[in-house]
């Protein structure tokens, strides 16, 4: 009787299976979707998850922003003065300390103000004084390579970004105690190579949870934190213009406060745990964020196959080893050169205009606002390749023009308040200049994220910020070269950018297409696309 009533339950149980549809569809189907498919369709293009963690992890890059750019006031060029009787000092007449004997002149604010000042990095010493700047740069470049091949082969996105902001916080509190300028050039290389993780984790990390539609705009949004850390900087040097050690050791505080305090409530990429194989953690990730926007994902959901793990890709298939994806990997780092060289060069020489130290750098801080609001405006629905070439012709343009608004200025300190009336429209192309720049090179990175899949993709930005960082190392000398002609180093800016622009030309474009996880896939699907459209020409002829 046992047998017969358990004979008797099965057949009703499978009789339920088979009238009940969903039931057996949900047991025996799978419904298989890429990562961008799941992300439109059931986490959403953008939501408040998402909106959150972009928020999180684009904070990071105030660090970066205050890091490199602190030089700017760390290394300036303090004004001098006579004393003690000395008839013959006038700054008005000699216009350098290097005609005036020892002790008869002493820099404003002391000599522990600059390290320009401390150690007497002028005359037969000056050009010591651009070495620090350059070697921050130098040590990026180096970095870069470092933080992208960890976060794409072995850390992720996450832990990578926690190193930097690690390493960045004791490096800059080591800086501040540098005996002289040898070790401090040693340090400003070491915090070049520690913080630049930081900006190439944090925007992969960003636009990796959105939409397409979205990800122009969450990449604008980390350089307007980037904007942010410009902006504080001279907050935080007025007060201690009289110590440029004390400047050092407030922004050592700011990355290890956000290491213990914003960066654990930070996701890892979920395209990432993919690509390593870890779908489960993936899902979790995922999950989360659609919960947080009031979805559910179905729970027969499957990544598919197209966009899954594959580890014998990532380990045996390398950017440089695919010959399109080198060939654009080279075209982007060109362009990139350029564009650092522009970008941070523009900052690093406003102490060749005749303004107050600290207002220009406020307005060039400032300028990166509309950049940023403008660009992300533009990438809803330009063209990336246009947008990106046409900034750089802007930037190219007014740099060449500020040639003709400087060619009154002598380049003597004797004449600056006769010649301040005639400095606002060299100031003017200047900022417009540096918007255009800072607008460019925002846009660069963002289509660098769209021209490269998820298992190469942290490695390919970091490719680009080692171009943008090894213009930038340059971009130093000249200035100190702009000490002596203004002219000259804007005629240089000018023609980098210009030339920028032009290889632009070569790059496909990337509006509104998906983001693919596999050299292979993104390849393949290229080409798909390609012959679609040359089909589609040859119908219309």
């Amino acid at each position: 009787m046992d047998e017969l009533q358990e004979l008797v339950t099965h057949d009703n149980h499978v009789g339920r299976e088979a009238t009940d549809p969903a039931a057996t569809a949900t047991k025996t189907s799978k419904l298989e979707l890429t990562v961008d498919d799941v992300i439109e369709e059931y986490v959403g293009s953008i939501g408040f998850s998402q909106l959150i963690h972009v928020f999180l992890v684009s904070f990071a890059w105030i660090f970066d922003s205050q890091n490199t750019l602190v030089t700017i006031f760390s290394d300036a060029q303090p004004s001098w003065t006579c004393k003690g009787g000395g008839s013959w000092c006038n700054p008005g007449s000699t216009g350098s300390v290097c005609n005036i004997e020892p002790g008869y002149w002493e820099w404003i604010g002391g000599n522990i103000s600059s390290t320009i000042a401390e150690w007497g990095l002028v005359c037969d010493q000056k050009f010591l004084a651009g070495i620090p700047a350059s070697l921050v740069f130098l040590g990026s470049i180096l970095g870069s390579a470092a933080y992208g091949c960890l976060a794409d082969s072995y850390i992720g996105r996450k832990k990578a970004v926690l190193l930097s902001c690690l390493l960045t916080s004791i490096t800059a509190f080591l800086t501040s105690f540098s005996p002289n300028v040898w070790i401090y050039s040693l340090l400003r290389f070491s915090n070049g190579f520690a913080r630049s993780g930081i900006g190439i984790c944090c925007l992969v990390l960003s636009t990796e949870v959105v939409g397409r539609k979205w990800r122009g705009q969450v990449g604008q949004f980390g350089f307007l934190f980037f904007t942010a850390g410009f902006l504080s900087l001279p907050l935080i040097a007025y007060p201690n213009r009289t110590s440029w050690r004390n400047i050092y050791k407030i922004i050592s505080l700011f990355p290890f406060l956000y290491s213990i305090l914003i960066l654990p409530f930070v996701s890892e990429s979920p395209r990432w745990l993919i690509v390593r194989g870890r779908n489960k953690e993936a899902m979790q990730i995922l999950n989360r964020l659609a919960r947080l926007n009031g979805k559910k994902l179905p729970q027969n959901l499957a990544i598919s196959h197209s966009s899954t793990n594959l580890n014998e890709s990532v380990s045996t298939k390398s950017l440089w080893s695919t010959r399109w994806a080198a060939r654009r990997m080279l075209t982007v780092m060109i362009a990139g050169f350029g564009i650092g060289f522009v970008y941070y060069g523009l900052q690093l020489n406003v102490e060749n205009l005749n303004f107050d130290l600290h207002f220009t750098v406020a307005v060039n801080a400032l300028m990166e606002i509309p950049a940023v609001f403008i660009g992300s405006m533009l990438l809803s629905f330009t063209d990336r390749r246009l947008l990106t070439s046409s900034s750089a012709y802007i930037a190219g343009a007014s740099c060449i023009l500020c040639i003709f608004f400087s060619r009154k200025n002598t380049g003597k300190k004797e004449q600056v308040e006769g010649e301040a009336k005639n400095s606002w429209p060299q100031l003017t192309m200047e900022a417009i200049g540096f918007m255009a720049a800072s607008t460019a090179f925002d846009v660069l990175y963002i289509y660098c994220v769209e021209l490269f899949p998820t298992n190469v993709r942290n490695f390919a930005v970091s490719m680009l910020r080692q171009a943008l960082m090894l213009g930038a190392s340059i971009a130093p000398l000249l200035v100190v070269l702009g000490r002596l002609s203004p002219s000259l180093s804007f005629l240089a800016f000018g023609a980098l950018a210009i030339f920028s622009g032009l290889v632009t030309i070569w790059f496909p474009e990337t509006r509104n297409a998906p983001l693919y996880e596999t050299l292979e896939q993104q390849e393949e699907e290229e080409k798909l696309s390609s012959f679609s459209n040359s089909e589609v020409e040859l119908g219309k002829h």
